[in-house]
């Protein structure tokens, strides 16, 4: 990927939108090749973790190729570059995710079905097919991965609105994932990424996102749980011994075991690359962990702090530049 503008030209904010993007892609396409893989299996292949995007995994990707989690977001962020006065965001994305599961999409064959899809999102997805109403089409009480959380980020980056920051995160949520758990995750880590976006110190943007958690679900909630735990837990230590016993899923895509692992990323004063590797070094649903940590780092530090290595190679790279910039431009932030 060749940089749409030189990064020296970007405004810090520009930077930290910019990175929030490229660092979903990046931690998405690094976490691909080790996918479904226990932390023994990976400490034995990567004793030190795996710090070059190679492809292969499961799906046997090519390097910087988007799974999942990174064409997800760019549905949601098309939906914003798309956006008019009176629009229904949320019902743009699902447009959007609906031409992604009929294979109308960049580097894919029309009729074709996605290579890695998770459940929630097929049964949320078949149901917005036939409804076309975002707030009618999730798969229910009781689904509570991570595959709503691992899009939501767009929102956060271009959503100034506080209050209705929290709609469309709860909304864009509601189509594949409207287990109360997924949409609070999604309002909470957005609003945390978009404190991250105004230069707020990660432990003040962390309480605005457990602030807004507390509002939708009481303060011995869940996802306040969950943000709670993801300050205790340390990222280096856990990919040196694995996952803790209080992440029970074993990071296996369960929605909360996500969100503390970004809570305990970004509260990581290391380099966004040693995070992102150590995220991965856990194991498991690499992919999304990979992808929901590297948003929240990539709104911390900025694109620079993304390796210029993993830049080169993502697949949606420039056009996540790109796209980026017009909008921020379209709104004068």
């Amino acid at each position: 990927m060749s940089s749409t503008k030189q990064q020296n030209e970007l405004s810090p904010r520009e930077s930290r939108v910019i990175g929030a993007l490229l660092g979903v892609h990046a931690g998405d396409s690094l976490g691909a090749t080790l996918e479904f893989k226990t932390h023994t299996d990976i400490a034995r292949e990567y004793p030190l973790g795996l710090r070059a995007i190679v492809g292969g995994g499961p799906f046997r990707w090519s390097p910087g190729h988007a799974t999942d989690d990174t064409d997800m977001t760019r549905g949601v962020l098309l939906a914003y570059h798309d956006y008019k006065t009176g629009d229904d965001v949320a019902r743009l994305a699902g447009d959007y995710f609906i031409n992604w599961l009929r294979g109308e999409w960049p580097g894919r064959r029309p009729g074709s079905r996605p290579e890695d899809i998770g459940c929630a999102t097929v049964v949320g997805l078949t149901s917005y097919k036939e409804t076309r109403d975002p707030d009618l089409a999730g798969a229910g009480e009781g689904s509570a991965g991570n595959g709503s959380l691992m899009r939501c980020i767009p929102t956060a980056l271009f959503q100034p609105d506080p209050q209705k920051l929290v709609e469309e995160s709860v909304r864009i949520s509601k189509i594949t994932h409207d287990d109360k758990r997924c949409t609070v995750a999604c309002a909470a880590y957005n609003t945390i990424v978009s404190k991250l976006i105004d230069q707020v110190d990660p432990a003040e943007a962390i309480e605005a996102g457990l602030k807004v958690a507390e509002t939708l679900e009481g303060a011995s909630g869940s996802v306040c749980q969950a943000i709670e735990l993801g300050k205790s837990l340390n990222i280096a230590r856990m990919a040196e011994k694995g996952p803790p016993p209080e992440l029970k899923g074993r990071c296996s895509g369960y929605v909360l075991e996500s969100l503390s692992l970004s809570i305990a990323a970004v509260l990581d004063p290391r380099s966004l690359e040693d995070i992102v590797v150590d995220v991965v070094r856990i194991g498991w649903d690499t992919d999304t962990n990979g992808a929901i940590a590297g948003g929240i780092l990539g709104a911390r530090d900025g694109t620079t702090a993304i390796p210029r290595q993993w830049r080169s190679v993502l697949q949606f790279g420039n056009e996540f530049e790109k796209t980026a910039l017009d909008i921020l431009r379209r709104d004068g932030a």
